[in-house]
């Protein structure tokens, strides 16, 4: 599984992926932070990446088709957040990806749950 993840996130999400084996890029490798989350969702598509983010615009199905950009992983924080929420919210994730890929799909990962849409057949 290939994963992009957007600007908000540092080396140490980074570092979450790669030891799970995943191939990981970011948007700031790249030098696309502050681009438009048009041409993100875009590039994630030409690179079969599934884009993990904190922004919940990317929830949006119909202007963002996850099927299309090999899935869309939305990390929900609560007020207040601490970055080992953040890293325990990651962790949950990519555990729930080993029994049940995201790929083509739209998670939203929250404290409590991670909600899973799954495209229409």
């Amino acid at each position: 599984m290939r994963f992009k993840l957007d600007e908000n996130f540092g080396s140490r999400t980074v570092s979450l992926f790669k030891q799970m084996d995943y191939d990981v890029q970011t948007v700031s490798e790249q030098k696309l932070n502050g681009s438009t989350d048009q041409k993100i969702y875009n590039i994630c598509k030409a690179e079969k990446r599934c884009l993990v983010t904190l922004d919940l615009d990317f929830a949006d199905v119909l202007r963002f088709p996850p099927q299309e950009a090999s899935g869309i992983m939305v990390i929900r924080l609560p007020r207040n957040p601490s970055l080992s929420m953040l890293e325990y919210l990651v962790r949950k994730a990519l555990n729930y990806n080993e029994k049940q890929s995201i790929k083509e799909n739209l998670w939203i990962v929250e404290v409590d749950r991670i909600r899973v849409y799954q495209k229409p057949d």
